[in-house]
């Protein structure tokens, strides 16, 4: 027994030596290094002579960046916390306040467009999630249903009943996929517009859904590899907006109004208005001017509800025929201005073809009264006035050629150099510069799908389909 506690009292004191020899070693190496006459120093100095290192001694590497806008103490060592804002606060809106809008101009829309509170009116607190929030429900289920508590308005299950938007049960809203021109499902009003639009075969990409109503249409084109920008202004449906963004489906609040849509020109491969209430035959035909601004040339303009179709709804409509047919006859002749060809009406759907180019237009836009639009680029539109004016499309050498060049179809377009980069329409961006950001993005693809695995899950499903 005692000749093992002396074996380990041995053992201990050794293991005691040799972790302070070598503590021991390795403080006298680093001083040696650091001593000026070591080989680290010697290292140093040849690295220092090969790179031709300069030392600036006033070198700064505070943060620079700032705004005007911010508050005086944004920038203060001190980290500030912001308390919850009131319960009526849930549904704000920055910008889109009903008291304040009610202040500004009716005459086209001003009224419902964005109007931005003074410095001593903005909230800096917390906007508060409704009573109850639930994390929504995963796509392609969140197509069809939202939790009430995320969403808690129920007016349009009651004004928009017989036309089918939107149903209360239980605790759930659903949406069945109607709306007040496709009583029938968004499902079959596609396939009408598939008979005459190339919605299927790739040509039809981008889409754009004006006075949106749940964004069903929407919610149901992506079915047909389409991504559609909804939106409609913050009306006495305030919800309509939010029951889109609920489901999973882009939108944003905004109305034709004064101010240009803030899209460059040519995006757009279709727009779409079913009964969205946009006056276009009023304002000198403004706003199909501004949505020809927005179609891609060879884009389609789907137009269903008043007046398409008068001969038959006008009794339901509540309106006279003579005043119905003046109103599409104004539609046609704008179109017709902008050369626009209808290339189908049936079933209360209108549907019009943007020209190729400007060669294959008639001259009645250079004889008309109507003035072309200056643009200082094609995407000088943010807070820019809207105008009756006519967009020149870019020049073209031969009547069958696709004014600023003809884009892949989709898929291949997904990585397919844009032509308005490949003719140096961007600036700032050429051919290269776009192959490298594109590869960069898929590097960041991949790295997101790494490190966040509900990417596959539907949970966000159209942020998926974007990336």
């Amino acid at each position: 027994m005692a000749r093992s506690l002396t074996e380990n009292k041995t053992r201990t004191a050794s293991i005691v030596l040799v972790v302070f020899g070598l503590c021991s070693f390795f403080y006298l190496l680093g001083v040696w290094q650091r001593s000026g006459f070591g080989r680290g120093d010697s290292i140093a100095a040849v690295v220092n002579e090969q790179t031709k290192c300069l030392k600036l001694p006033n070198l700064n590497f505070e943060t620079h960046h700032s705004a005007s806008d911010l508050l005086n103490d944004t920038f203060n060592s001190q980290v500030k916390t912001f308390e919850p804002c009131d319960a009526e606060y849930t549904d704000y809106t920055p910008c889109e306040e009903q008291k304040r809008a009610m202040t500004f101009p009716r005459d086209h829309m001003i009224y419902r467009e964005r109007h931005c509170p003074p410095e001593n009116e903005k909230l800096y607190c917390l906007i508060p999630a409704p009573k109850g929030y639930v994390a929504p429900f995963p796509w392609p289920k969140s197509r069809d249903y939202v939790s009430y508590a995320n969403v808690p308005h129920k007016s349009l299950t009651v004004e928009k009943a017989i036309q089918n938007w939107v149903h209360y049960e239980g605790n759930v809203f659903r949406f069945p996929g109607g709306g007040t021109q496709f009583p029938q499902g968004a499902d079959k009003y596609i396939e009408q517009l598939a008979s005459v639009i190339p919605i299927t075969k790739g040509k039809v990409r981008t889409a754009l859904d004006t006075g949106c109503g749940v964004a069903s249409l929407g919610a149901y084109l992506l079915k047909k590899n389409v991504l559609t920008m909804s939106f409609a202004p913050k009306d006495n449906h305030e919800a309509q907006v939010q029951f889109a963004l609920e489901r999973g489906v882009p939108a944003y609040i905004g109305v034709l109004g004064s101010m240009k849509l803030s899209f460059p020109s040519r995006v757009f491969d279709m727009a779409h208005c079913s009964r969205c209430l946009i006056p276009w035959s009023g304002s000198n035909g403004m706003y199909m001017m501004e949505v020809d601004r927005v179609l891609r040339p060879g884009g389609y303009w789907v137009l269903s509800g008043p007046p398409i179709g008068w001969k038959i709804h006008y009794k339901g409509w509540q309106r006279t025929k003579d005043d119905l047919q003046s109103e599409q006859r104004k539609i046609e002749q704008f179109a017709e201005l902008l050369c626009w060809k209808k290339i189908s009406e049936k079933d209360g759907i209108a549907i019009w073809r943007k020209t190729l180019n400007g060669k294959s237009c008639p001259r009645k836009q250079d004889n008309s009264k109507v003035a072309k639009c200056e643009l200082t680029s094609e995407s000088d539109v943010w807070y820019k006035k809207m105008e009756a004016c006519i967009t020149p499309l870019p020049e073209v050498k031969s009547v069958s050629e696709v004014a600023g060049g003809e884009l892949e179809p989709f898929p291949q377009r997904l990585n397919a150099v844009p032509p308005r980069i490949a003719r140096g329409f961007v600036p700032g961006f050429s051919v290269q510069t776009y192959q490298e950001d594109n590869k960069l993005w898929q590097k960041h693809v991949n790295a997101y799908k790494k490190t966040n695995d509900l990417l596959d899950t539907g949970r966000y499903f159209y942020f998926r389909c974007n990336l």
